[in-house]
């Protein structure tokens, strides 16, 4: 469990899975995903994130307002697949249910994890990428200072003539992480 000043990232319940999946419905959450997610894959999805945090210590961690014990989405981290074509990494990454979009929970919470990459568990360098019209987590990823390497690439996981297929890739190392916290 990790504490920011308004924030809690845990590991997820079973009482997360509901709320997750009706996020995973979402039409303006998933925007910038190729699709929505039918409720097994949302239960699907919680459960791996679940059992990768028990397995690893830190993943996706549920976040949640304190004392309102209520599911409002995830932020953390994440070792993405090995056809992606900066792998082997670990990105960081967030999907919040609308209404609590705007009020800087995706960025505190975005940079307590990476908090935990550089201090807790030594990373080198952490990535974040989204499709290119994804302009609300690129704003994130700016703001916890993060980088556009410059090097957009096309998801190996999304259909090439998908219009969300082509991603940006943003970075950010140790060093400036360490720099930007001073």
């Amino acid at each position: 469990m990790i504490k920011t000043k308004k924030l809690l990232l845990r590991q997820w319940t079973e009482d997360d899975f509901l709320p997750f999946a009706e996020m995973c419905s979402d039409k303006d959450v998933m925007k910038f995903f190729p699709k929505l997610q039918t409720q097994s894959e949302s239960y699907e999805m919680a459960k791996k994130i679940q059992a990768l945090i028990e397995d690893l210590g830190w993943g996706l961690w549920a976040l949640e307002i304190p004392n309102q014990h209520r599911f409002i989405g995830f932020v953390g981290l994440h070792i993405p697949k090995d056809n992606m074509p900066f792998s082997p990494c670990v990105e960081i990454g967030w999907r919040l249910s609308k209404q609590y979009w705007g009020k800087g929970y995706a960025t505190e919470a975005a940079e307590k994890a990476l908090e935990y990459a550089f201090n807790k568990l030594n990373l080198r360098e952490v990535v974040s990428f989204t499709t290119v019209a994804n302009v609300r987590s690129m704003a994130v990823m700016q703001k916890i200072g993060m980088c556009n390497s410059g090097q957009n690439f096309m998801h190996p996981n999304i259909e090439a003539s998908h219009p969300q297929c082509e991603h940006v890739l943003y970075k950010i190392s140790k060093s400036e992480w360490h720099q930007n916290v001073l």
